[in-house]
């Protein structure tokens, strides 16, 4: 008889794929989509850490911040081993910035192509970067409504390059898992080189529907659970007022997942995947380049 999802491992593995920390009064990027209105600092998001028993956490560059990676790298100059990071860069990006971002505990670069037009991956400077990237073990983490990821994915797979798809693969919120496009993400599980963040359900689903029990369930069973990760994607930016944090975990424990999937999914997949199982402190052998 299996233990208890919730009991299966020990919290302190668990791990925390996808928040944001931000100051309200932070030079912001032209042509957002979005800007706080509040402050979500360190402090608070690690009090909440330590309150929900969550070891570890990956904090991802806010889209409204643009490239000025400054403040997520503060954050990570805290908690080194503890955090790790995921930079917005623009593609022509230089190698000493690349060097320094990847020696300060980032360990990937996020495309949020949400409301942008695709760029095209095979002209430069964009495959230069997607080289560059391959050479440093690093992943590409995608966030594009469902029916867009196919070509996107596509490009990125020639590479080499790990990719991580948000939020579920974004589908539209009427369809949920009969989106066409998330049917099409479902068939990338057998590559082995794509993985997929179950987080920010609220992004993707109608409220009251059964999206997140029946998504998760497709997911497993077609990716593994050792290719699907959890992310509170706190602090919920546009969403503040129907999830908190303790919500947002709760939404995974109480799927009534074997707890072998759990443990996976909170914690030796994103252990693994981000460098945890493998601290250095040359950080000379990314997790991602023997993946």
């Amino acid at each position: 008889m299996s233990a208890p999802a919730s009991l299966a491992h020990s919290r302190s593995c668990r791990m925390d794929t996808h928040a944001h920390v931000f100051q309200k009064d932070l030079p912001l990027t032209d042509g957002r989509r979005y800007a706080p209105g509040y402050d979500a600092t360190l402090d608070t998001y690690l009090q909440l850490l330590n309150t929900h028993g969550i070891g570890r956490a990956v904090l991802v560059q806010p889209s409204f911040l643009g490239t000025d990676n400054r403040y997520l790298l503060q954050a990570l100059s805290r908690e080194p081993h503890r955090l790790r990071g995921v930079a917005v860069v623009a593609p022509d990006v230089s190698e000493a910035e690349l060097a320094g971002l990847h020696a300060q505990g980032v360990t990937g670069i996020r495309l949020n192509l949400i409301g942008q037009a695709l760029p095209d991956l095979r002209a430069k400077p964009w495959a230069s970067l997607l080289e560059r990237l391959s050479r440093l073990g690093w992943h590409i983490e995608l966030h594009r409504n469902a029916q867009d990821l196919a070509p996107m994915l596509d490009r990125l797979l020639e590479t080499g390059v790990p990719v991580v798809v948000d939020h579920f693969g974004r589908p539209d919120p009427e369809k949920g898992v009969h989106d066409p496009g998330f049917k099409t993400l479902l068939g990338y599980g057998g590559t082995g080189r794509v993985w997929v963040k179950v987080s920010g359900a609220y992004r993707c689903a109608v409220p009251g529907s059964a999206f997140v029990r029946e998504a998760t369930g497709q997911l497993v069973e077609h990716f593994g659970a050792e290719r699907l990760m959890w992310g509170s994607d706190w602090p919920h930016t546009q969403h503040e007022r129907v999830m908190n944090y303790g919500q947002s975990l709760s939404t995974l424990l109480e799927l009534g997942l074997e707890a072998a999937v759990v443990d996976a999914i909170l914690c030796t997949t994103p252990a693994s995947f981000y460098g945890f199982e493998q601290e250095s402190t040359d950080r000379s052998t990314p997790a991602a380049a023997a993946l």
